[in-house]
């Protein structure tokens, strides 16, 4: 039930000119396939980039010095793959070593990549390559039921993005309340902070684009504020946002059960005391 209806469309930032490069897109992605965002200059791009989710770049090599001055951006953020499409002539030779230069994922050659489109940016979007590296929940988390696989794997396909627990509850059929319950059951954390956690470990991979600072992942991630990121960050993991770049997925996963195991003690703490008898 889950798998129909909480894979995002993906999310792809385009820059094309011709008439022939955009026909390949189209065919690539029609309608209600992915969401399309268009822009014309360097500037745009880079806004786009710092301020949604962006799945992947696509760029129309036949526009000449336009696309070599935003090719660079390629290296600043990595996590949203750029793609040059081009006839392959060979006066595009200088354009397509620029482009490998500054690390863009792939050529796509007009003509002849065109059936294939679809399969290599989806391949290679962050949202797949997040949900693929995070597929099944660390066995650290204790999330072993049906019910709690599932809801684990919709968040990870959302790779970071917003969710409320009614629309997870609504995946699963039930609700919100049931849901809350029934998936804290054993040994797992809460629902609200799995969710929370999937979003600060995506949070940690666009951290480590050198194009981003916390307010921009903050920005795509669609937290409040940076200093709602960093809150949150602080109360799961015990670290400061400005420091999510320089931890692994296992660094956080540990710190994750560390701040969980405080807590706990904290708790069962405060109940002794609270039951303790009166002098």
């Amino acid at each position: 039930m889950a798998d129909a209806t909480s894979a995002p469309a993906p999310v792809l930032c385009t820059m094309l000119r011709r008439d022939r490069a955009r026909s390949l897109v189209r065919t690539a992605f029609p309608r209600r396939r992915a969401q399309l965002i268009a822009v014309k200059t360097r500037d745009e791009l880079q806004h786009t980039l710092t301020t949604q989710l962006i799945d992947a770049v696509i760029l129309d090599g036949g526009v000449g010095d336009e696309v070599s001055a935003v090719l660079p951006l390629a290296e600043d953020f990595p996590s949203a793959p750029f793609f040059l499409i081009t006839a392959l002539l060979p006066t595009d030779a200088p354009m397509v070593a620029r482009a490998i230069e500054c690390g863009c994922a792939d050529v796509l050659v007009e003509g002849v990549d065109d059936s294939a489109t679809r399969v290599l940016l989806q391949q290679r979007g962050f949202t797949p390559r997040f949900d693929r590296a995070l597929a099944e929940p660390p066995a650290v988390l204790g999330l072993e039921s049906t019910l709690q696989r599932q809801v684990w794997r919709s968040l990870v396909r959302r790779a970071g993005r917003p969710v409320r627990t009614e629309q997870l509850a609504q995946e699963q059929g039930m609700s919100r309340e049931h849901l809350s319950r029934s998936f804290a059951a054993g040994r797992a954390p809460t629902l609200k902070r799995v969710i929370d956690l999937v979003r600060v470990l995506a949070a940690a991979e666009l951290a480590k684009n050198p194009g981003f600072d916390v307010r921009d992942v903050a920005a795509v991630l669609g937290f409040a504020s940076s200093s709602h990121l960093s809150g949150t960050t602080q109360r799961l993991v015990g670290a400061r946002a400005s420091s999510l770049s320089r931890l692994r997925t296992v660094d956080l996963l540990e710190r994750f059960l560390q701040q969980q195991e405080e807590a706990a003690d904290a708790a069962v703490g405060e109940t002794a005391v609270s039951e303790a008898p009166l002098a």
